[in-house]
Parts: structure tokens; C-alpha cells; sequence
């Protein structure tokens, strides 16, 4: 809710700061709603035929700004992971169809971009992928039907 807020108060319309967002106005109006409720204030009010931020909401403002780009900077990559220094093995569990097909061209790409990494098949020989779930791999490739959502 705080990056709707930063941008509900920086664009002062629900219409606006909805395409910003690309969320439909209603969803924004709703967001607004639960950001009045969350905060106990109106945070913006019409005047004529826009919205004017409230004395609680112009206090917010800068504090919400900064959070919400702290939030951003410490979600965002420091820097481009270096492939010629990472040294890593791989688990990748799989159909023996996809390894035949896939592999050589695969671990030759991989060695060529990351010499250090290594790629290390494990044979799927269910659907049960608790595997991939608790991490003991790293990959798990599959067949989806297209009526699959």
C-alpha cells in the first residue's frame, strides 16, 4: 500500500495515479479506501474537480517518498553478477527426454558464460516436486498442457 500512496499523492487523482500503476479506478479507489481505513484519515479530499492531499496526508508525503525508495534501492541488484567468478553446482531434476535432447547444448553454453558452474541431472520420475520445494533442487522442468492456467 505505501507505493499506491507515494503515488496518490504525487499525482493527486485516483484516475491518474491508476494508469501510473496500470491498475483499473476502482481498484485504486479501493486502495484509497484502505489506505483511509489503515491510516484514519481521508488523506485526500475533493476540491472541485480534483483531490487536495490532507494536513495528515502532506506529512506523510516525503516520509512515504523516502520509504518507498528505499524499498526499491534494496530490492534492486547491486550490481550484474559476475558468471566468469561464480563456482556453483546446479541440481536439475528432469525427464531423461529433456536431458538427451537439452544438455550438451546446455552445459556448453554454461561453460563457455560460467566455467565455474556445474550442472548436476537428476532423474523426475514423478510429479511430486517437494524437491524443488525444499530446495534440495534447484530446477525442475516440466510438461504443461495448454489448458493448464
Amino acid at each position: 500500500l505505501l507505493v499506491t500512496l507515494d503515488v496518490l499523492l504525487s499525482e493527486g487523482s485516483v484516475a491518474r495515479a491508476a494508469r501510473r500503476l496500470q491498475l483499473s479506478p476502482s481498484a485504486m479507489s479501493r486502495a484509497l479506501a484502505r489506505l483511509r481505513e489503515t491510516t484514519g484519515d481521508p488523506l485526500l479530499v475533493r476540491a472541485g474537480r480534483g483531490l487536495v492531499p490532507t494536513p495528515r496526508a502532506l506529512e506523510l508525503r516525503e516520509q512515504v517518498s523516502h520509504l518507498v525508495q528505499q524499498a526499491q534501492a534494496v530490492l534492486r541488484p547491486v550490481t550484474t553478477p559476475d558468471l566468469g567468478r561464480l563456482s556453483r553446482t546446479f541440481t536439475l531434476r528432469t525427464r531423461e527426454g529433456f536431458v538427451e535432447n537439452f544438455a550438451i547444448d546446455l552445459i556448453t553454453r554454461i561453460h563457455e558464460q560460467a566455467p565455474g558452474v556445474r550442472l548436476r541431472f537428476v532423474e523426475k520420475t514423478d510429479r511430486d516436486s517437494t524437491a524443488l520445494r525444499e530446495g534440495t533442487v534447484d530446477l525442475e522442468t516440466a510438461v504443461v498442457d495448454k489448458d493448464t492456467s
